[in-house]
């Protein structure tokens, strides 16, 4: 027998969970080193949860009983063919950045976390601050594997399409897969919620953001960019939100930047108060916006950082108020100092939790339509305002996806963030929004799915779901509940 099959006793108690810090439960764990021990997870007649890096924060890796698959060590990394390059799920983000950058490649989706698997990325269809240019993990896949859940092997490459809502599929053996496409509208912003589905789609999107419900990923064929030759950052801080987002409309219209991103003034207060190694934070730096440009024309990167800076000067950010960076090494300090107010909150958290052992952060992502920014800020703010919670809100501003982070300080608070949420999520999806842009639904926002897609396209896809996983044994609880 090649996979590593334990009862779950106390040693293996840490892959209950992932960073949402919700627990579950399971019989078994097994750590799958080739297609013959998931195989063996399939057929055990157990419901069956897929887990890798364990860096999601839906809990779509926490089991909810049965078997839990884990995949960190099927983690091959092959070579670089051209610009592909063919990963196991297991393999971590950091690791494949490091072999191909090695070609003078990368892979261009940019999540926070480095520690993320490949498997993971692709469940959830992850991104990142450089997604407001290169999109999602989605549009850097040009083949998947993936083991159905009768043993079966599909192939999926990118050009094989629907048609309209109609698809077929052919196994390994033979077999044949077809049906209809979920009936359901997909919002025209960033989003990962739910099944991916559109008339005449390329139907290997199907597999990306599935969260482990339609089969299991067993390799990934990865499409890849030359390292630009030239790459500026800068963080800018302004007297006051209003200029703070007047000045990302100027970038996001004016000039070509590959990443923009916010940091409201509650989240530089989290900083300034943290245990945190980071540069001063002066008292009037009220919100921040960090950019960056990618390029391989130096006058023409100049001539944006320069049309940059003076609309800055012009919002009340003068050469005082700004973070530049030039090259990878400076840059990656500027990416130390955006990762830091997760990490900030996260501290905050852990330590309200040894007096509140439930409590959890209660995070959005949520993402609205260009012409929705100012009505959503505004209406985040005015909520949290009311209900006297404590939040913070940074993010992917590029996209209109900000993440509002509420960090209540007792389960009375908790209980009040989630119906702010669920409110929230009615609002969201009426100006054309998605309920989640980049984390997944996971177990965490099945409430929230419900409210985008109502009780007929939940029950639309639940029938999808049944076309590749008849006994409804993968990922239990996820997307569905």
């Amino acid at each position: 027998m090649n996979a590593e099959i334990d009862f779950v006793v106390p040693e293996f108690e840490e892959y209950l969970r992932d960073e949402s810090r919700r627990a579950g439960s399971a019989e078994q764990i097994i750590f799958a080193k080739c297609d013959d021990d998931i195989r063996k997870a399939l057929q055990s007649g157990l419901p069956v949860t897929v887990q890798g890096a364990r860096t999601g924060i839906a809990a779509g890796a926490v089991p909810d009983g049965g078997i839990i698959l884990n995949l960190s060590r099927m983690k091959n990394i092959g070579d670089v063919q051209g610009d592909r390059i063919s990963v196991q799920p297991g393999a971590l983000l950091s690791e494949i950045r490091e072999r191909v950058e090695a070609h003078g490649m990368f892979f261009p989706p940019d999540p926070t976390e480095t520690s993320a698997s490949i498997g993971g990325m692709l469940a959830c269809n992850a991104s990142g601050a450089m997604s407001y240019h290169y999109g999602s993990t989605r549009n850097w896949v040009n083949a998947l594997r993936v083991m159905l859940p009768d043993g079966d092997i599909l192939r999926v490459e990118r050009g094989v399409k629907a048609d309209g809502l109609s698809f077929v599929l052919k196994t390994e053996s033979g077999r044949t897969i077809s049906g209809e496409l979920p009936d359901i509208r997909m919002p025209a912003v960033k989003s990962a919620a739910g099944y991916y589905v559109k008339p005449d789609m390329d139907l290997l999107d199907l597999f990306i953001g599935m969260e482990g419900t339609l089969g299991v990923i067993t390799e990934a064929e990865l499409k890849l960019l030359s390292v630009p030759p030239l790459k500026q950052a800068l963080c800018a801080f302004f007297p006051d939100e209003s200029s703070a987002i007047k000045f990302v409309r100027f970038v996001r219209e004016e000039l070509d930047p590959v990443a923009i991103e916010l940091f409201g003034h509650r989240a530089l207060d989290l900083l300034r108060n943290s245990e945190i190694e980071l540069p001063n934070l002066p008292a009037h730096f009220h919100t921040a916006i960090y950019f960056e440009f990618h390029g391989d024309n130096e006058d023409v990167l100049e001539e944006g950082v320069l049309a940059a800076a003076e609309k800055m000067a012009e919002l009340g950010a003068g050469d005082e108020d700004c973070w530049m960076a030039d090259g990878v090494r400076e840059i990656e300090c500027h990416k130390a100092f955006r990762h830091a107010t997760p990490e900030a909150v996260n501290l905050l958290i852990d330590q309200r939790k040894k007096k509140h052992p439930g409590l959890t952060k209660l995070g959005t992502d949520m993402s609205v339509p260009d012409e929705h920014l100012d009505e959503v800020l505004g209406m985040y703010r005015e909520d949290l305002a009311a209900a006297s919670l404590e939040y913070v809100i940074f993010g992917h501003i590029g996209n209109n996806h900000v993440h509002v982070n509420i960090l209540p300080r007792d389960m009375e608070e908790m209980a009040k963030g989630r119906e702010l949420y669920l409110k929230w999520a009615e609002k969201v999806v009426a100006m054309g929004g998605s309920v989640s842009a980049e984390h997944g639904i996971g177990k965490i926002k099945v409430p929230l799915l419900e409210k985008m897609f109502g009780s007929e396209g939940i029950a639309a896809m639940r029938n999808f779901k049944k076309l590749f996983d008849p006994e409804g044994i993968l990922s239990p609880g996820n997307l569905f509940g």
